[in-house]
């Protein structure tokens, strides 16, 4: 969904979102981060129901895949710069679950992958790794 904003030379107004129809999953979101995040520090996510898990990864994964897909672009999917937030073993579990799910496996996962643009080119602040020759050949 598309805001108009109004054009002018003026000073543009702040988009505080008091208006916007969705600002409700905003704030459930940031809610049932806070719960989770309560529930497994208390060793107690087992009284979250599956059913409840299972709306949850389904929402968000089909609200991403929307935004990735029918937004022609992508955006790092999970809080934090790497795995202080979800650790690899975690994001590997659920990724295997879901694939099970829907009868998926390494093949598929293989033909729908794809590379962000990023991981084509090095950028500047980072040192080309020594040993690394899948960069040195994207690099030419």
């Amino acid at each position: 969904m598309k805001r108009s904003m109004p054009v002018s030379t003026e000073e543009k107004p702040i988009f505080d979102g008091s208006n916007d129809p969705y600002r409700e999953a905003e704030d459930a979101s940031a809610r049932v981060w806070e719960l989770v995040q309560r529930a497994i520090e208390a060793g107690e996510e087992d009284l979250i129901s599956d059913e409840a898990t299972r709306q949850l990864m389904t929402a968000a994964i089909k609200l991403y895949a929307r935004k990735a897909d029918g937004g022609e672009r992508t955006f790092r999917p999970l809080l934090g710069d790497y795995d202080e937030v979800v650790t690899p073993t975690e994001a590997l579990t659920a990724t295997t679950e879901v694939m099970r799910a829907l009868r998926l496996g390494p093949m598929e996962f293989g033909l729908w992958s794809r590379r962000r643009p990023e991981d084509y080119h090095l950028t500047e602040d980072e040192p080309e790794p020594a040993n690394d020759q899948s960069a040195k050949e994207r690099s030419k």
